[in-house]
Order: C-alpha cells, then sequence, then structure tokens
C-alpha cells in the first residue's frame, strides 16, 4: 500500500515560443527532468497554460499513442492532419487523438487558457498498424454526478461518450465540497491524481495546488481539507498484459 505525493518543485518544466507557453509536467520526457517517469499506461501528462496572449505550438506528428486534451480554463483551437481544419474547444471540452500509423496536429492555446495533454499507452505493437482517428467532446457531452458531498464529472468511464483503445482507464475531475471525504478503491488499479484547486491532505500526506498524488494498493482513502477543492484523476491498471513503449527502453 502506498500514498506518493509529488509536489510541484519536483515536477518537470517546460514552455514553447520563449515562455509563451508554460508548462507543468508531472510526467514528462527524460530530458524535462522531474522526479517521475512514465508508468502504469500513462507515459506524458503536461498542465500547460497562456500567461498572456495566445500562443500556437505548431504542426508535429505523432504515432501510436492516445493523446487526449482537457480544456481547463479558457480555450483551444486544433488542427490535425487527418480532418485538416480547426476546430475550438472550450473551457471543459475534451478530445482524443487515437495516432495510430500516423497524424500530424497543431494547437493555438488562446489568452489566459489552461490545458492537460495527456498520452497514454494502448499497446504500440497494436496501434501502429491502426489508422489514425481524432474525436472531439463538448463539455454538456459528459455525465455529472452529485453525491456525497462531490460533483463529479466522468471524461471515460461510465455514461461517457469518449471512447479509447486503452483498456482499464477510468478519468474524472471531481470538485469536493469542505471536509473529510473517504473513498473506496480498487487495489488493480493506480490512482493518479492533480490537485487542481485549494490545499489538502490525502491519508494525512499533505498536497499543495498543482501537487501530484499517486495511490496503489489501498482499498481507501481519506482525503480532506477546511474548504472546497477540485482534483482530476486517471485510473489506470496496477498490471498490464502488454509491454508499454517506456518499459522497453527504461
Amino acid at each position: 500500500m502506498s500514498v506518493s505525493v509529488v509536489p510541484l518543485q519536483k515536477q518537470a518544466r517546460g514552455q514553447f515560443n520563449g515562455g509563451a507557453i508554460l508548462e507543468n509536467k508531472p510526467i514528462g520526457f527524460p530530458q524535462d527532468g522531474g522526479e517521475l517517469r512514465p508508468y502504469s499506461s500513462l507515459f506524458y501528462w503536461a498542465h500547460a497554460w497562456t500567461p498572456g496572449a495566445k500562443s500556437l505550438i505548431g504542426e508535429h506528428p505523432h504515432q501510436g499513442f492516445e493523446i487526449m486534451t482537457f480544456v481547463l480554463k479558457g480555450s483551444i483551437e486544433h488542427y490535425d492532419s487527418k480532418n485538416r481544419d480547426w476546430r475550438k474547444l472550450e473551457e471543459g471540452d475534451a478530445q482524443i487523438i487515437r495516432a495510430g500509423s500516423g497524424i500530424s496536429h497543431a494547437e493555438m492555446i488562446n489568452e489566459a487558457s489552461e490545458m492537460f495533454q495527456i498520452w497514454i499507452d494502448p499497446d504500440l505493437g497494436k496501434t501502429l498498424r491502426q489508422p489514425p482517428s481524432y474525436d472531439d467532446y463538448k463539455s454538456a457531452s459528459f455525465p455529472v454526478r452529485r453525491e456525497h458531498g462531490q460533483s463529479i464529472k466522468t471524461y471515460h468511464g461510465q455514461g461517457s461518450p469518449l471512447t479509447m483503445t486503452t483498456p482499464g482507464i477510468t478519468i474524472k475531475d471531481t470538485r469536493f465540497d469542505a471536509g473529510e471525504h473517504k473513498m473506496a478503491l480498487d487495489v488493480q488499479q493506480v490512482y493518479s491524481a492533480y490537485l487542481l484547486d485549494g490545499g489538502v491532505t490525502v491519508d494525512g500526506n499533505a498536497v499543495e495546488p498543482k501537487g501530484f498524488t499517486i495511490i496503489k494498493q489501498q482499498e481507501s482513502v481519506t482525503v480532506s481539507s477546511s474548504r472546497s477543492f477540485r482534483i482530476f484523476v486517471i485510473e489506470s491498471p496496477a498490471k498490464l498484459d502488454y509491454q508499454t513503449y517506456a518499459g522497453r527502453h527504461q
């Protein structure tokens, strides 16, 4: 059983266009620095934002991975070589690129906007032979339920329209009321959590805003705070039945 907290200062950093786009990376590339390396089927996780005016990440290629973008604030605009047009995504919207045999894309992060970009390894031994595909989803298409002092938005999982090749993934954005929240977990899954708002304790471990927490082999966890808070969580398998790209190269 374990709860591991990776604070902001131990995460990787990145930037584009002379700092017009800034990135905080709980899971970065080796050259980025940072404490974490890929695990389970999670390969890369970046929190990107524009501190000022909008800025472009120019067209670049991807293969194999499932690459998801979640708009946390403001809006972004996205182009890919399959659809060959620009599409706008607003706060709460999401997109997925199933990169398959190869696709290129570009992103414009608009003024005062934020997003997550997260790469998942779906078994590249299979997906590299598949045609690429792309889908975007409006915020209103994702189910939201209110229970036990929590407002839970499911990006991938029961009731969500978003489809993935990678098995065993659940993605939720949860807003918690102030207080103590005990949540049941599956010991066969790994829980990766990014604290977006507020300061909390997770089983007594302090987590500050933008802190990243990994929970393994636990049947439950208690999260508490004296004020409301927001956590973005990805649940992924503790054991995979395929070798990941990271596993082959570590």
